[in-house]
């Protein structure tokens, strides 16, 4: 049975200590390990991608990272309750034509009992910037 730790319900503490690792792992760029935070049958809508499943996922984050090259992520709590979390975040990267870009957003997090997050929603909008105009 894989159990990720904390567990619902959340406290203000236990929210960000989830928080926190969720941006610690994303940073990773390792598309296996991120996708071990979710269910086998996760639910997922990342802009107007839909994706269903643990593998979906992998596939997704595997190609992402091939694309969005010097990633760095940094996530907010917004709100949590029982086994809900939102969180707005922004990340930077630079594309293979070495344009950066900040990426701006918002997602809704559900866990199951085991701590594994069964949906996420994410609305996500991009930003060209100049390189010298990175904060992160």
């Amino acid at each position: 049975m894989e159990i990720k730790h904390p567990l619902p319900p959340f406290t203000l503490e236990t929210a960000l200590e989830k928080v926190q690792k969720a941006e610690d792992t994303w940073n990773t760029q390792d598309y296996v390990t991120v996708s071990k935070a979710y269910t086998i049958d996760t639910e997922w809508r990342n802009r107007n991608v839909f994706l269903n499943g643990r593998e979906e996922v992998q596939a997704f984050l595997k190609n992402k990272w091939e694309v969005e090259l010097d990633y760095k992520l940094k996530k907010e709590l917004w709100a949590y309750k029982d086994n809900r979390i939102a969180v707005r975040f922004e990340y930077e990267y630079r594309n293979k034509a070495g344009k950066w870009f900040r990426a701006y957003g918002n997602e809704n997090w559900e866990f199951n009992e085991n701590g594994l997050m069964q949906k996420r929603y994410a609305s996500i909008n991009d930003l060209q910037i100049e390189v010298q105009d990175r904060r992160l």
